[in-house]
């Protein structure tokens, strides 16, 4: 008779995404898994198969939690041009405050493992895609509202915000200097005059 799991799987997923999340997927071990998750090597693979199917399991956790939370705002109905402006603020207020700098966890993947791992690179090119349409539709509703030129190539807009949002958040890994950042927000959205 099968043993029943004695662990919540969101738990051990939010303690595995921390793991992740501080070290990266390559320098994380089994064994720092295992100890910040409080269950046993048995249990981790009977649950995940194995360490890459766990991180897949974090990135999906990561999506509905952290994602879902952080872009709530953009993605409401109605939102538009000061929607974005907020979450450019936001990014750099949450890098500021980030002194472990661990950035976003999202990003963190992109530039670690989507060149040579095509399950990863096909839920990374997931999350940006969602990202730029999230955009997309608060320009349309600026558009809509008359805070935007009626001329702008929306979808393009939506990229430059989706990949400038990316970019910013590796500069502030390295480079949180508030200044600095507050600096490449503005001209990123004088794009939206």
């Amino acid at each position: 008779m099968a043993r029943k799991k004695e662990f919540d799987r969101e738990t051990v997923l939010e303690k595995a995404m921390e793991v992740f999340w501080s070290q990266g997927y390559e320098a994380t071990s089994i064994q720092d898994l295992v100890e910040c998750m409080g269950i046993n090597r048995g249990s981790l693979y009977d649950t995940f198969t194995d360490k890459h199917t766990l991180f897949l399991a974090v990135i999906a956790h990561y999506q509905k939690t952290v994602f879902e939370q952080t872009f709530a705002h953009l993605a409401a109905p109605g939102a538009s041009k000061q929607a974005i402006i907020d979450h450019f603020h936001a990014v750099v207020d949450r890098a500021i405050a980030d002194g472990r700098r661990w950035g976003c966890l999202m990003t963190n993947t992109i530039v670690e493992l989507s060149a040579h791992d095509s399950a990863i690179a096909a839920c990374t090119q997931a999350n940006l895609q969602q990202i730029e349409s999230i955009f997309y539709q608060a320009l349309v509703s600026a558009q809509q509202q008359g805070e935007l030129k009626p001329d702008p190539d929306l979808r393009a807009l939506a990229r430059y915000l989706t990949a400038s949002m990316q970019g910013l958040r590796v500069i502030s890994k390295v480079m949180p200097d508030p200044d600095v950042l507050r600096d490449i927000v503005k001209v990123v959205l004088s794009t939206l005059d």
